[in-house]
């Protein structure tokens, strides 16, 4: 593929395209990997090649070659923090950063190429490849897309409506209306540490820059996410079926999987319950289906909606008395703040266990997840 005519941004999309397609079932990894390759090294030539009309420009200035009368505009080179970001020089010296802890290669990098770029003399900034990689693990996973997202600094403190006064009608010449009586809740979220410890061996970490960060990110987001997600569904699933003035209350029917209960669950939830789905564990969709079959006749139990799966739920059969086994719901009422941003923090130990060639990593993110919108969710429990 020819990706001369092509600028920078839209290399990197396209790079980031191929992120997704690698993971479907029908994709050619090797034509893929390729245009990787071709997409990375088209990136790092035309750094080079605009490296050396500066150089020949301050050779100019100083005094060398010859002077004419051709008067040559010189254009600055505008290169963005992001394309930056993505030089493979600058992830290879990320990679070298987690390694060793010491960042004077990627501030040289920095300093070289992004000039006054606001953001360059702070903490020192990810490759665009380990943002790819956590936005990808969020898209992949079902729920946690479907969360809502903040990055409020320290504690939030959300309020939601515990109780209100409808509006009346108003007629022509009659009395003046009562005023409302408004009560608010609030909850306080108070973020907390989801860690996620991985060890790797030498070898792993003599892979290339790219590679190491990816074979290390991709299972510190996917589990850090999957935590995540498991306590978004634990604060739907454990929630009082009351609201009070620090939390939402979820109601609640009883029975088994069965052709009505969905829709009995669906008919508790409010007006702006809008992108309803079905959480459930994989095992009691399968005593959903045995219903549906028993019915003997084309009848969907899940009304048309999504049915998402968490196996942090139990089952239906291996569920106790009163255990919540299923909800339905719109996922938008979870809120996850991240006071620090929704990246992987990353802690790198090669000395504790080098006699058995060992390596420790440590992944972090600071989140707080809580339920933060009433009338959103109905939990289903065993009878």
């Amino acid at each position: 593929m020819d990706f001369t005519n092509m600028t920078v941004d839209q290399l990197l999309e396209r790079r980031s395209a191929i992120a997704v397609e690698l993971d479907k079932d029908d994709a050619d990894l090797d034509a893929l990997e390729a245009e990787v390759r071709a997409i990375n090294e088209e990136i790092e030539n035309r750094k080079q090649a605009e490296q050396r009309k500066t150089d020949l420009r301050a050779a100019v200035a100083n005094g060398a070659g010859e002077v004419t009368n051709k008067i040559e505009k010189v254009e600055e080179n505008k290169m963005t923090f992001d394309e930056i970001r993505a030089m493979p020089s600058y992830v290879d010296a990320y990679a070298n950063y987690i390694k060793t802890g010491r960042d004077t290669e990627c501030r040289a990098i920095l300093t070289d190429n992004a000039g006054n770029i606001t953001g360059k003399d702070g903490p020192v900034p990810v490759p665009t490849i380990v943002d790819e990689i956590v936005r990808t693990a969020w898209e992949r996973d079902e729920i946690a897309r479907r969360l809502r997202r903040t990055f409020f600094r320290g504690n939030l403190k959300v309020a939601f409506e515990l109780s209100a006064d409808p509006a009346v009608i108003h007629a022509e010449g009659s009395g003046a209306v009562a005023e409302e009586n408004l009560q608010i809740g609030i909850i306080n979220m108070v973020p907390a540490t989801v860690k996620k410890f991985v060890r790797i061996s030498d070898e792993a970490v003599t892979m290339g820059g790219e590679a190491f960060l990816r074979y290390v990110y991709d299972e510190l987001t996917y589990q850090i996410i999957r935590k995540v997600v498991a306590t978004a569904v634990a604060a739907v699933a454990g929630a009082g079926t009351t609201s009070s003035a620090s939390a939402i209350g979820v109601p609640v029917v009883t029975g088994a999987p069965s052709l009505t209960i969905i829709g009995n669950a669906f008919a508790n939830l409010s007006d702006e319950a809008a992108n309803n789905v079905i959480v459930m564990n994989k095992l009691t969709y399968a005593d959903f289906l045995t219903a549906q079959a028993a019915g003997s006749f084309n009848f969907d139990p899940f009304m048309g909606m999504p049915v998402l799966f968490n196996n942090s739920l139990p089952a239906y059969s291996a569920a106790a008395s009163g255990a919540v086994y299923a909800f339905v719901g719109d996922l938008n009422g979870v809120q996850a703040n991240y006071p620090e941003g929704d990246g992987v923090a990353i802690k790198y130990d090669d000395l504790s266990e080098a006699e058995e060639d060992m390596v420790k990593i440590v992944g972090r993110q600071y989140v707080a997840v809580a339920l933060t919108a009433p009338g959103r969710f109905c939990n289903i429990a065993k009878a």
